[in-house]
């Protein structure tokens, strides 16, 4: 999509449509969100063309409105998490570093799979924490 040279001016309506046909395909939840979330990477826009994507959006028929709609919302509430959990690991890490020192690249690797409520029962127990080894046997218990 990125090479499709689109102009400016048709990017939203290029999304709105691609988004439309996707609603009326009926996928299963996951290739739907696959797709979608290609869609979305490569024709990222702008606040002008956000709202004219908005505007294409609201002439849809309410069905695949709603479908479209339920599709951006999942595209935000993705990004709230993905942002929160970044922001949080960031913290762990240096909490991390600053209780028990500098942890090996694999169990940087560890930490950084974990996912959010994971991540914030790890900011917990790091309190009690004065060795490497007891962030090792805390990520051992977690599996």
């Amino acid at each position: 999509m990125a090479k499709m040279n689109i102009a400016s001016q048709d990017r939203p309506r290029v999304k709105s449509e691609c988004l439309r046909l996707l609603a009326t395909l009926k996928l299963d939840p996951a290739r739907m969100q696959l797709i979608s979330g290609f869609i979305d990477t490569y024709l990222r826009l702008n606040a002008q063309e956000k709202e004219i994507f908005q505007a294409e959006i609201a002439q849809f028929e309410p069905t695949q409105q709603e479908v479209v709609m339920q599709i951006v919302t999942s595209w935000m509430e993705e990004g709230i998490e993905q942002g929160l959990q970044q922001g949080e690991l960031k913290i762990i890490q240096r909490l991390l570093t600053r209780r028990i020192g500098a942890i090996t690249p694999e169990l940087q690797e560890q930490v950084r799979g974990l996912p959010l409520t994971q991540l914030e029962d790890l900011a917990e127990a790091l309190l009690d924490f004065s060795s490497e080894a007891d962030l090792v046997a805390w990520l051992q218990q977690q599996l």
